[in-house]
């Protein structure tokens, strides 16, 4: 037989699916079913009709069309974002951006889609129908458009990986015609779109929706508005600096940074993404159960407590409608990521009403329990995304055997085995297809679908586990309860490590060993930090180099770990994170030398958050020296110290400091920098690094650090301490010695936080 003949012969006998998406799981299917099922088993067609890969994920900087700002930085650390078969690049931030997370989705696609024979990927192509033929019940015919032109064309299989974001939801009581902006959370990208040119005295944009989108957009648009007030350029929106956010939300809310301590009751607290300690295997009690779905108010008030414990606090030093103690601990408990959002509501740049909004008249909207919110000049609404469109494709008796019901826009169809398929439906699988999937799910989906479809996953399919979790599975039962129970929790199916060991139980994967030496062990249970991620489940059936990459990932996550555990890593981020507004200073001056005379400041310091500039020199006395680690990724405050300053003699006056505080992601330092004089936005040349000490040097009082500068002759050495309560700083203080020719002197200060 020929090469063409015998290639055109597996052709022929290959089976075919149809994955409408081309996102992370879409992608992944793909991978899975043309790698992992038998050699040349599935011929496998992937329509989207955008006009790139990535799904909402954009894949570039310039990339704004997607429902995700391309500079949006994830929730998820790159530990959790993966796949098990391609590792992060080392160079690549902890938490990614947005449009780094599509880079990511490019390579995986190049490396194990592009160039495979059975493959084939239509872009710009939407599929408007799927329907069984009327003459069969095998296979799917599925109608494409493309240009205003239709085809059809017929596959034996048919994957959904859509996504759930169909279409963006506009509450009733916003819907009507009206006269100031309202857009969709996904819609945002900057002020400009937003507010134009501003107007004269500025104004309250309000925010709807108190969930994760929610307190997204308001940290982002405060960032946005804080930057343009206190940016060294004029902005160009009127009064930019008169704008307030206001935000409604129904429930106080959990609001945790991206980076938490996995030792929150240390003053020297250390420092590690978030997931880490969520998907910490050592926190599970075995066997494992479902943590999510319905929550009872003992488990409610059981997460409340965790929560507390890793934020520190119940939230009532930001706001009271914040505050969670005992009148709400045995409501749901409902999680939020921001670095910013809450010190925002501290700060005063974020105002909190708790209700619904009932009405927008004109510039006015009125909030249940008779509030009235004024002087509103645009809407951001973050009450999420209908994902009925998303199915809009299936013909009615499809959509009424996986149960679809429209109204539940968080449960919109009931299926079999976490979400994967009906088995009355044979030949239709879902993958992703629920609210906020986790990448490991996903492609614990994918390969849940390819034992299904697959002749070679016979013995998989025979085995009795496989058997018995099919017969004991309740997924579609148990969606349908949840539908309208009024103690749902927040993401129904947002357990990760119950999930990915139901599938790998099932298909009868092991989980990899965590490395050796273990990880330092956690004081609260006293056993080593052994975090999940995609990686430590790995098909038998991948090649060399998919196993190599696996086990890149496993030690990335292993060594960052320990690096996390025992250095004061990350430490420096999250200082800077929490320097945040306003701080209370008193600060003590002992001169030596008569003409510098001794004191004590009392005042306020200000730390103003803005985009990171690129002015300042790295040393004053050589002007052609620049600061070389400025770069588009990253923030910066501008410092604004005010207060008296009275002298040992009794004679008080006025006074006020300026500095530029920056933190360098690529070397995890915070740098200090002096204010130009006659430009006091500016920065104008380096003060000093500050250098966290390692955990030795730690004290009962927090981090210790240090830092030295050389003032053209006079030389400043520099002490800090940093003491955290969990994630927020509490207090800390800095003390430097300055001797030069003409100065000797002490100056001791503290640093507590103002009253909210």
């Amino acid at each position: 037989m020929s090469l063409l003949r015998s290639t055109n012969w597996l052709k022929a006998m290959a089976k075919t699916v149809c994955i409408i998406g081309a996102g992370p799981s879409g992608l992944v299917a793909a991978k899975t079913l043309l790698h992992n099922a038998g050699p040349d088993e599935f011929r496998v067609s992937v329509y989207d009709a955008q006009e790139r890969i990535g799904g909402l994920w954009p894949t570039s900087k310039s990339d704004t069309g997607r429902q995700v700002h391309p500079l949006m930085v994830a929730n998820q650390s790159r530990h959790t974002v993966q796949f098990s078969e391609l590792a992060w690049d080392d160079s690549t931030p902890q938490m990614p951006q947005a449009w780094m997370i599509g880079k990511y989705l490019e390579k995986y696609t190049d490396r194990f889609l592009t160039g495979n024979k059975g493959f084939e990927l239509k872009l710009g192509k939407r599929i408007t129908r799927a329907e069984k033929p009327k003459d069969s019940s095998a296979g799917w015919n599925i109608t494409i458009e493309s240009q205003g032109e239709a085809e059809t064309r017929h596959f034996d299989y048919l994957l959904v990986a859509s996504g759930f974001f169909g279409k963006p939801i506009i509450p009733e009581s916003l819907s009507k015609k009206p006269s100031i902006p309202i857009i969709h959370s996904s819609q945002y990208r900057d002020l400009k779109g937003l507010l134009g040119s501003g107007q004269k005295g500025g104004g309250k944009i309000l925010v709807v929706g108190g969930q994760l989108s929610g307190v997204e957009i308001c940290g982002t648009i405060g960032t946005h508005l804080s930057s343009a007030a206190n940016s060294p350029d004029d902005s160009t929106i009127q009064d930019v600096d008169k704008y307030r956010i206001h935000h409604v939300i129904q429930r106080p809310v959990w609001v945790f940074p991206l980076f938490t301590s996995p030792k929150p009751t240390a003053p020297a607290a250390p420092f590690l993404p978030l997931d880490f300690g969520s998907y910490n295997l050592n926190n599970r009690p075995k066997p494992l159960s479902n943590t999510q779905g319905h929550i009872t108010m003992k488990t409610a008030e059981t997460v409340h407590g965790i929560f507390q414990a890793v934020v520190g606090s119940n939230q009532s030093e930001f706001s009271p409608l914040l505050k969670i103690d005992d009148t709400n601990k045995e409501e749901q408990p409902y999680l939020t990521v921001s670095d910013w959002y809450a010190d925002f509501v501290r700060f005063g740049l974020i105002e909190l009403s708790k209700g619904k909004v009932e009405d927008l008249e004109g510039s006015t909207a009125s909030i249940s329990g008779n509030k009235k919110v004024e002087d509103i000049v645009a809407v951001v609404v973050a009450t999420g995304f209908d994902p009925s469109p998303c199915l809009n494709f299936l013909s009615e008796d499809i959509l009424k055997t996986l149960n679809h019901s429209p109204k539940h826009v968080d449960q919109p169809v009931a299926l079999a085995f976490h979400g994967t398929h009906h088995p009355e439906v044979p030949g239709l699988a879902f993958v992703g297809f629920y609210r906020s999937p986790y990448w490991g799910v996903m492609q614990m989906q994918a390969r849940f679908v390819a034992s299904m479809w697959s002749e070679g996953a016979e013995p998989t399919r025979s085995s009795e586990v496989y058997q018995r979790k099919l017969k004991d599975d309740v997924s579609i039962q148990r969606t349908l309860d949840l539908r309208n129970d009024p103690r749902v929790s927040q993401f129904p199916m947002g357990d990760y490590i119950y999930l990915t060991n139901e599938f790998a139980e099932a298909l009868t994967m092991d989980m990899r060993q965590p490395l050796s030496p273990p990880t330092p062990v956690l004081p609260h249970n006293n056993l080593p930090l052994d975090m999940l991620t995609p990686a430590r489940y790995v098909s038998a059936s991948d090649d060399a180099d998919s196993k190599k990459e696996a086990q890149k990932s496993i030690e990335q996550t292993y060594n960052l770990t320990n690096e996390g555990l025992t250095t004061p890593k990350f430490v420096a981020r999250a200082l800077f994170r929490s320097l945040l507004g306003t701080w209370r200073l008193e600060r003590d001056l002992i001169s030596k030398l008569p003409t510098h005379p001794s004191g004590h400041f009392s005042g306020t310091a200000q730390f103003l958050l803005r985009e990171k500039t690129s002015d300042g020199l790295r040393c004053a006395a050589n002007p052609d020296s620049t600061e070389s680690s400025v770069d588009d990724i990253g923030m910066e405050y501008l410092y604004i110290e005010e207060g008296e300053f009275k002298t040992a003699q009794g004679f008080g006056f006025k006074a006020t400091r300026r500095y530029v505080w920056r933190y360098d992601e690529l070397k995890d330092v915070v740098s200090v920098w002096f204010a130009k004089p006659d430009d006091l936005k500016r920065a104008d040349y380096l003060f000093h690094e500050i250098e966290i000490l390692g955990p030795e040097d730690a004290t009962r009082k927090g981090w210790a650090a240090k830092a030295g500068h050389l003032c053209i002759d006079d030389y400043y050495d520099v002490k800090y301490n940093f003491a955290f309560q969990a994630v927020n700083l509490k207090e800390w203080g800095i003390e430097y010695t300055v001797k030069g020719p003409k100065k000797d002197y002490t100056i001791q200060g503290t640093y507590t936080r103002a009253a909210a």
